[in-house]
């Protein structure tokens, strides 16, 4: 089941690992208002939907829509969580609710999460960033070593550089980064290696 991988006086984040890809989906929640939000519906729904009863969901976001974070989208939109992603993603889903602009702010209770585009794993790939907090959602966008994969279609190394060089490496450095997949890192641990990456090109 979940666990409760951060907490402070204003939010919790809870993280459940799921699936064949073992898959980081996480629950943002207001501790003032008790309101929830979950990042990548991305499979064993059954757990997940109970995840949403819990930790009172209202609504869902997607980092990107690659297969392996969206497997649980229909039987929570099915449920009544609308669900919500990039325009350029929304054709990899079978079904959504909202389309995520950039810089644009998503309330979660009195919390509120600021959406960066960060194209290049996909071309709709998206990381949240908790507002006033060093905290940062993202995807397959940023993991610990490197950059996500970009050889699957839609996928562009340059790109990725590009959101990971100025969109989040402009972050403090303190910032904890919360990956699609494995485990955390920081905006500091990871941005004197930015070379390296470009070097080796993946």
């Amino acid at each position: 089941m979940s666990t409760l991988h951060f907490k402070d006086s204003e939010l919790e984040i809870h993280k459940v690992v799921v699936g064949p890809m073992d898959n980081n989906v996480f629950v943002i929640r207001c501790k003032q208002t008790g309101e929830g939000l979950l990042i990548d519906a991305a499979n064993e729904h059954e757990l997940l939907l109970d995840l949403c009863k819990q930790l009172n969901v209202q609504s869902v976001i997607e980092t990107h829509g690659h297969w392996d974070h969206i497997q649980a989208v229909p039987h929570v939109r099915d449920a009544g969580y609308s669900v919500h992603v990039t325009q350029a993603d929304a054709h990899m889903l079978e079904s959504y609710d909202e389309i995520l602009e950039d810089e644009s702010v998503i309330n979660v209770g009195r919390v509120r999460l600021e959406t960066i585009l960060t194209p290049g794993h996909t071309p709709g790939s998206m990381c949240f960033k908790v507002k006033d907090k060093p905290i940062l959602f993202s995807g397959d966008t940023l993991f610990p070593g490197g950059p996500g994969a970009t050889q699957f279609e839609g996928g562009d190394f340059e790109k990725i550089i590009n959101s990971i060089e100025r969109r989040l490496f402009t972050l403090d450095k303190r910032t904890a980064v919360l990956p699609g997949h494995g485990d955390n890192t920081t905006i500091g641990d990871e941005q004197p290696h930015l070379d390296e990456w470009i070097d080796r090109g993946w």
